[in-house]
């Protein structure tokens, strides 16, 4: 079954590119196309695609409105950026973003993303993190407090959410804590739960604000 996508860019040109990339992949069908982010809310509603290709910076609606009324949905919003451009990277991500894509991004990698985030993960790249992780300290958003939820995580639980707020993928996880990758998934997963958490991307967010790590 292949993985619906919808398309929202207020360039054609660059709408024409990302779908002549996808449309060689045959796991991918692209469903739709929007200029901005009032016709991917309706797009969404209309088309029910699985992930939307959601740039930042577009008239009538920019992509920040728009991920924060799609999020709640079943559809799942991956960020294009420039990153250097876009200052609201992390309200992209508090809006409910699942993950951020650079557009200088090479085929496979878009790809490859957009099956990562359909099939439930988040996708931040360890540079996109390292630029978040200075966006929310430099920032100083909101003063570290400890939220009472972090007494029910097991203190490897939380040495494993530290590593997932410093960029790390699951696999290299595994090699720093000396475990099989399988026990670093399950433990993400109840890390998660017990936060009541919906992916990695939240739990970058939670810690930074908890001040667990990068203070």
């Amino acid at each position: 079954m292949s993985i619906r996508v919808l398309l929202v860019d207020d360039h054609a040109l660059a709408r024409n590119g990302l779908r002549m990339v996808l449309d060689a992949e045959p796991d991918i069908e692209v469903v739709g196309e929007a200029a901005n982010g009032r016709q991917a809310i309706h797009s969404v509603a209309r088309l029910h695609p699985d992930v939307v290709l959601m740039d930042v910076r577009m008239p009538e609606l920019d992509g920040i409105s728009a991920t924060r009324e799609i999020a709640g949905g079943d559809a799942r919003v991956l960020i294009l950026t420039t990153f250097d451009l876009d200052e609201y990277v992390y309200d992209a991500l508090a809006a409910g973003a699942s993950g951020f894509l650079l557009k200088d991004v090479g085929p496979e990698q878009l790809s490859e993303g957009i099956r990562v985030v359909a099939s439930g993960d988040a996708l931040l790249a360890p540079t996109v993190t390292r630029r978040l992780i200075d966006e929310l300290v430099s920032a100083r958003r909101v003063a570290p407090t400890t939220p009472p939820e972090l007494a029910e995580l097991t203190p490897r639980e939380r040495e494993v959410l530290q590593l997932v707020a410093q960029g790390h993928s699951n696999q290299e996880i595994a090699e720093v804590l000396v475990v099989e990758e399988t026990t670093v998934k399950t433990h993400v997963s109840r890390l998660l739960a017990k936060l009541g958490l919906r992916d990695r991307v939240q739990a970058v967010i939670f810690a930074y604000e908890a001040g667990l790590v990068g203070t």
